[in-house]
């Protein structure tokens, strides 16, 4: 909140961007429509780096209006230093800046080596500042080195470690996701321009545009070569974005990770829409010379923008009341016997559990281990240390189990489960694909949202797993509250899901053909019963929820039991199929489904004609 603050006052510093035009109307918009912006808001009261990026750009930006209007080599040469310094300490925060840096950087040196400023003394200079700015990432392999945090990543006490780890080639150097397969460029780039207005507005597009239109006329106090730079530093940015970001924008939780980034854009947006404005008063001024009206019209025009910036947005932007990722966690750890292991995947149940967990101190008895992590050769040498009683039967966790050419000692999932025997072990959420060995001698059955991997000669006993199962959590969030791009809509769909798990397991059991009929038909009415008691008692769920409960009553119907009134099954069956086919439309299984109801369909009118002969002839 208070970097949020500090974000927004830096921004104000791009006011200076005003001087460019002589307006402060221009700088007020330019500020204004971005602080308030529903991205920037929301990512200002967020432990995340977009934040201290905003301040950087900002900044940068402001810098570089300061460079185009010094009068003085001497102040030209202060602005620059000061420039390279924070280029360098601004790639310490995001990468995604060095993308304005690279065209910053040449626009300053060519400026100093037309004014015949550059000399090899003042490059050197400015290297040095630049490398001075760097300076926070020698944190690294001291930390490395004295390896006393319980979570870090990766191991930069080498060379080759620190250069992984600057370069982020885990993931992939510039690209968002280790192994996935994004938008197209063209697709990326109409999502942003449709991001651009909704989050800015059409009018701040337009005075955009009329900013960078604006250089080819002769404006009074116009500097068309920043301007020119700023579009510039816009367009390389938005490309090479689209061209990198791979993750499918189709998707709202993706789109809510890629949206984050196209706020860097949006500050250059907001910033040609401030000059804009000024220009649109300008070329105005000329046409109706010493107007009193227009310099009221142009504040008229920046406060109703920015005071629609705070109006469209506040309710969305207001998370006062916002626990739900700090409850989901809660949940899962408050769900856990003493003493459990969690094999954690994927980033909400990772860096929420392991926020409370280390930072405020909640269930110290649990130990967290990283799937993904451990397939890294950094992280048990480094981790294991700070992961009390679960033992590692080798260096690094690969599916194929042996001794790698560099003497490398690596063990697959059932080997680590053999080691650790003592223990109960759960995952969260799912278990890595690449590695089955545990179906050897391990099975997993659900525990809310997680699983827990119990030994496969262990007897389930469905009624005690009902019982242990059904009331884990003390979820009350209503179903489809948040936004699908939202890590809360995340969790709250895991916490909703999680109310069915074990209905959909027991249910899956009897689907097994090696089942006694006789356990069949328990476990088929055991299911049953849960989803009837799930569905009846929550009327807004899922929209998966009608497809199970409508299997499952078809299933109960086959089996002719006793007090079933087949009527009323059929009825249930043919009811839930129709709502999960009128809200699942992409489902491909769609028609098939409407064949089967139009079957189930016919059998409920014959049974009712059926009933209704047997009241006639009995009366």
């Amino acid at each position: 909140m208070e970097l949020g603050a500090v974000t927004s006052r830096g921004l104000r510093g791009q006011m200076g961007a005003a001087r460019l035009s002589g307006s402060y109307a221009g700088g007020i918009l330019a500020a204004g429509v971005f602080s308030f912006s529903r991205l920037t808001w929301q990512w200002s009261i967020t432990a995340e780096v977009f934040s201290l990026n905003n301040l950087f750009v900002g900044l940068l930006m402001a810098l570089t209006v300061h460079f185009e209007e010094a009068s003085t080599a001497k102040e030209r040469s202060k602005i620059a230093r000061l420039g390279a310094f924070c280029c360098g300490l601004s790639l310490c925060n995001q990468h995604t800046i060095v993308l304005y840096i690279a065209c910053i950087v040449p626009w300053v040196l060519f400026l100093l080596f037309r004014k015949m400023e550059l000399s090899l003394g003042h490059l050197l200079k400015l290297g040095l500042c630049f490398l001075a700015g760097l300076l926070p990432y020698l944190y690294l392999p001291a930390s490395s080195y004295l390896n006393r945090a319980r979570w870090t990543w990766g191991d930069q006490t080498t060379f080759q470690g620190f250069l992984t780890h600057f370069l982020r080639e885990e993931y992939g150097t510039f690209n968002l996701a280790k192994s996935e397969s994004g938008s197209s460029m063209r697709e990326m780039l109409v999502f942003q321009l449709e991001q651009m207005r909704s989050e800015l507005s059409l009018p701040v597009l337009v005075l955009a545009l009329i900013a960078c239109f604006s250089t080819a006329l002769p404006i009074k106090q116009q500097k068309s070569p920043v301007i020119c730079l700023f579009a510039g530093m816009l367009c390389v940015y938005s490309l090479f974005f689209a061209w990198r970001a791979n993750l499918d924008v189709t998707k709202p939780l993706f789109l809510g990770v890629v949206e984050r980034f196209w706020m860097q854009s949006n500050v250059a947006v907001a910033v040609l829409a401030g000059l804009g404005l000024a220009a649109l008063m300008s070329l105005g001024g000329a046409v109706l010379q010493g107007s009193r009206v227009l310099p009221w019209l142009e504040w008229l025009s920046a406060g109703a923008l920015v005071a629609a910036q705070v109006w469209a947005n506040y309710r969305d932007c207001d998370q006062s009341n916002n626990y739900i990722v700090d409850k989901f966690a809660r949940n899962l750890l408050s769900s856990m016997p003493m003493g459990a292991v969690i094999l954690l995947r994927g980033d909400l149940p990772g860096n929420a559990l392991r926020y409370l967990h280390y930072v405020e101190g909640v269930r110290p008895d649990i130990t967290l281990v990283d799937q993904e992590m451990m397939t890294y050769e950094w992280y048990l040498p480094k981790l294991a240390k700070h992961l009390p009683g679960v033992h590692f039967p080798g260096n690094r966790w690969n599916p194929v189990e042996g001794i790698l050419p560099d003497g490398t000692l690596v063990f697959n999932l059932h080997h680590f489960l053999k080691a650790n025997k003592h223990k109960e072990v759960f995952v969260c959420i799912g278990l890595h694909e690449g590695d089955s060995t545990w179906r050897r001698s391990y099975s997993l059955w659900p525990w809310g949202t997680c699983e827990k991997l119990v030994p496969t000669d262990a007897v389930f006993d469905p009624g005690e797993w009902i019982r242990l199962t059904r009331n884990l959590y003390n979820w009350t969030e209503e179903y489809g509250s948040f936004k699908p791009s939202s890590w809360e809509a995340v969790a709250n769909e895991e916490m909703w899901q999680a109310r069915m798990k074990t209905a959909f397991f027991i249910f899956g059991l009897a689907e097994t053909a090696s089942v006694p009929a006789e356990m069949k038909s328990q476990l088929y009415t055991l299911a049953y019963t849960l989803y009837k008691e799930i569905v009846s008692s929550h009327p807004h769920h899922p929209v998966n929820w009608h497809k199970n409960y409508a299997i499952a009553c078809e299933r109960m119907l086959r089996l002719h039991r006793v007090g079933e009134d087949p009527e009323v099954l059929l009825s249930e069956t043919v009811k839930h199929f129709l709502l999960y086919t009128q809200k699942a439309e992409d489902d491909p299984q769609r028609q098939d489904i409407l064949q089967a109801v139009n079957h189930l369909q016919k059998e409920l009118q014959g049974l009712r004609g059926m009933k209704a002969e047997l009241k006639r002839q009995a009366g």
